[in-house]
């Protein structure tokens, strides 16, 4: 009996060595097929910056084949290089109370004048729209030596436009019950002034 047990005990004891012998095999195999796939990942990462870095080359070569095809644009651009404009003073006279076709009449008129003729012709003028043109020139002036450090005295009238502002809607009363309707215009107008050349 003491023999038997002993063989078994044995056995077992064979047994156990065996699968701990097996066990480590198992564990290495397992290990060296995870190895591959370790190493083919970071391969496949490389593959993959390396596709990454195909466009960005060749975005970095477009972008110089685009900046070349500018800078000759830029230097065609820059050769031609035209005198300073001289400078334009401009005033506005909005909702002014008269009527656009009747401001219009001396604004052709005064329309590039010398700003001393147009002061003159506007002084003595009989129109109505005379006044407000006269105020609004004289605005002009003073913003072109206060705002532009120039001699408003030495201006001439470049531009001068009159648009039509709102118009205001009034109505009066007419024989037999009527209503009239009375237009009051008003109109917007705009002047511009630079320096004469000498």
């Amino acid at each position: 009996m003491a023999d038997e047990q002993k063989k078994a005990t044995a056995k077992k004891a064979e047994k156990k060595d065996a699968k701990a012998a097996k066990k480590p095999a198992a564990k290495k195999e397992t290990a060296a097929k995870k190895e591959p796939k370790a190493k083919k990942a970071p391969a496949k990462k490389e593959a993959g910056k390396k596709d990454a870095k195909k466009p960005a080359a060749k975005k970095e070569t477009s972008k110089k084949a685009a900046k070349a095809k500018k800078e000759p644009a830029k230097k065609a651009k820059a050769k031609p290089k035209a005198p300073a404009a001289s400078p334009v003073v401009k005033a506005k006279a909005r909702y002014v109370r008269i009527a656009p076709r009747k401001a219009r009449l001396i604004a052709d008129q005064v329309r590039g004048m010398h700003i001393e003729k147009a002061r003159a012709l506007l002084q003595f003028s009989p129109r109505g729209a005379a006044h407000d043109i006269h105020k609004l020139i004289n605005s002009a002036a003073a913003n072109a030596e206060n705002n532009h450090d120039l001699i408003g005295d030495e201006m001439r009238v470049a531009s001068i436009t009159v648009d039509e502002g709102p118009t205001l809607r009034r109505f009066r009363p007419r024989a037999m019950g009527r209503a009239t309707p009375i237009n009051k215009r008003t109109s917007h107008i705009a002047v511009a002034l630079t320096p004469v050349e000498d």
